[in-house]
């Protein structure tokens, strides 16, 4: 038996419903120009910084979060550039480009 079917056993009045995935399409701007993804390092420590984009501050800021968060990695956001902590390059990249962003890599 199934989970399915326990679960019809203890609930036999309640009716499946099929959830439909939603597409995780996000309401930040695309631009043309690609974002320039740089690797320094500051106090010996490394970095990953995000500049080039052109659209709206909010748009920029509501992205720098979310990489944060889907990286589990601390970072900011100043002087319109993202900062994240550590050498993400590569997973950044396939973030943003699965976005739909045009990344460009910067340095080594």
């Amino acid at each position: 038996m199934d989970l399915k079917d326990q679960l019809k056993n203890l609930f036999p009045e309640h009716v499946s419903e099929n959830v439909e995935k939603q597409e995780d399409k996000s309401d930040i701007w695309l631009q043309d120009d690609p974002i320039l993804c740089k690797y320094e390092k500051r106090k010996g420590k490394p970095i990953t910084i995000l500049d080039g984009y052109t659209g709206a501050t909010e748009d920029f800021k509501l992205l720098a979060k979310e990489l944060k968060q889907t990286l589990s990695v601390g970072g900011s956001f100043k002087d319109d550039k993202i900062i994240i902590q550590g050498d993400y390059r590569d997973k950044i990249m396939a973030i943003l480009k699965e976005k739909g962003f045009n990344v460009k890599r910067v340095g080594g």
